[in-house]
């Protein structure tokens, strides 16, 4: 029996760091899908006018149905569109799982606050790319409720949903959010490696050659991080790259770095779950190596369907609070993008701060009727229930 704390050989393949949009993509490439690409083969003069995608043109299956030779402006946009709403359903259960941890300066909290650092970068470069090809990040439509499904049609069978740090929030939703797909390294037909996809998004950039315009874009240190703008094809495969880099399919193991020590998201996840950091012995990698203590953490509950059902007032206008404050950074972010630039980015980043006291003031508030706490329930558009 192998034992469970083996990484198999396959997951070190430099296909396999974290899931992500393009990892999600190549799955769904499996997927037979109806030839339903030549609607967007029409594709609209690239000064002309912008419109709204149709319900069905952001679902991965169909953007990788359409032919290479169709994937025009409108393609390369509807992609960064859907990658855009991946990052942004992983943010706040991230965010979730590090307010909940009591102790900030424990190696987990600093392990999760890093990874949330990494997918706000990732956030950023997107929403760079979009703008350099005549797009708007549209932010707050591609904020998704929780709980629910991957943005884009992608992994059906995994439901993300908001809740405090615990072995099980780790593997259900952590860890199946990042996993690598194992069965892309046996599959030869109908299926595309997360590499591959790149080179084709990237290959439809070289096709279109598009004249990228660096109005409306934004520099800022992210961390360790620098979001610069893309001005050509080669600031293009540089942004690409980084995100590569920073996990998203390109590491030859487990261990290989992108500008510092850590291993990608997936295998950070899984030290956290296993407890030990993951090594190499005798030819395989296993979470075996120093312990990863578990922190202690606030018990923040699921949060159900539709919200906490009929919360005391209190934790109502802690709940508006936090929404009120959620749409601010998103709003923010967005107008950051549509001509704000640096102002309301830093508008976003003071919203953001403001999250963290209203979390953590609900995650210790017991619930009456049920075991756990409460927490934020991360509505893009706040309701009037506390009001």
């Amino acid at each position: 029996m192998t034992d469970a704390r083996d990484v198999p050989d396959a997951l070190t393949d430099n296909r396999f760091k974290r899931r992500s949009f393009l990892a999600s993509a190549a799955v769904a490439a499996a997927t037979p899908v109806a030839a339903a690409g030549a609607a967007q083969a029409a594709e609209p003069p690239v000064d002309g006018p912008r419109t709204a995608p149709g319900p069905d043109s952001g679902t991965v299956g169909r953007l990788l149905a359409v032919p290479q030779e169709a994937r025009g402006m409108a393609w390369i946009r509807d992609s960064l569109q859907v990658a855009l709403a991946l990052e942004l359903a992983t943010i706040p259960t991230y965010l979730c799982a590090w307010w909940s941890i009591k102790d900030r300066r424990s190696e987990v909290a600093r392990l999760i606050r890093r990874i949330v650092g990494d997918e706000m970068f990732h956030l950023g470069v997107v929403s760079n790319l979009l703008v350099a090809v005549g797009g708007r990040p549209r932010i707050r439509d591609a904020a998704p409720d929780f709980p629910g499904p991957l943005p884009g049609g992608v992994r059906a069978d995994v439901t993300v949903y908001l809740a405090g740090l615990s072995k099980a929030f780790v593997r259900d939703v952590m860890m199946a959010i990042e996993e690598p797909e194992a069965p892309l390294a046996q599959r030869l037909d109908n299926s595309v490696s997360v590499g591959a996809f790149y080179s084709e998004l990237q290959q439809a950039f070289h096709k279109v050659d598009p004249e990228l315009s660096t109005r409306g874009q934004l520099s800022k240190h992210m961390g360790s991080d620098e979001l610069r703008p893309v001005a050509n094809l080669d600031d293009v495969e540089w942004a690409m790259e980084m995100v590569k880099e920073q996990g998203e399919g390109t590491s030859s193991s487990p261990s290989d770095t992108f500008e510092d020590d850590h291993p990608a998201h997936y295998y950070a996840f899984g030290e956290i779950y296993h407890g030990r950091r993951l090594r190499k012995d005798r030819g395989r990698w296993r979470f075996t190596g120093a312990p990863v203590p578990f922190p202690e953490t606030r018990p923040m509950a699921r949060v159900p369907e539709g919200g906490w059902h009929r919360p005391p007032e209190h934790v109502r206008r802690l709940l508006h609070r936090f929404d009120a404050n959620y749409h601010a950074v998103l709003s923010a972010l967005e107008r950051a993008w549509d001509g704000g630039g640096h102002r309301a980015l830093d508008a976003a980043v003071h919203a953001m701060h403001g999250l963290g006291t209203p979390a953590v003031e609900l995650m210790e508030i017991e619930r009456p009727d049920a075991p756990g706490t409460y927490g934020p329930e991360f509505r893009p558009f706040p309701d009037r229930r506390a009001i």
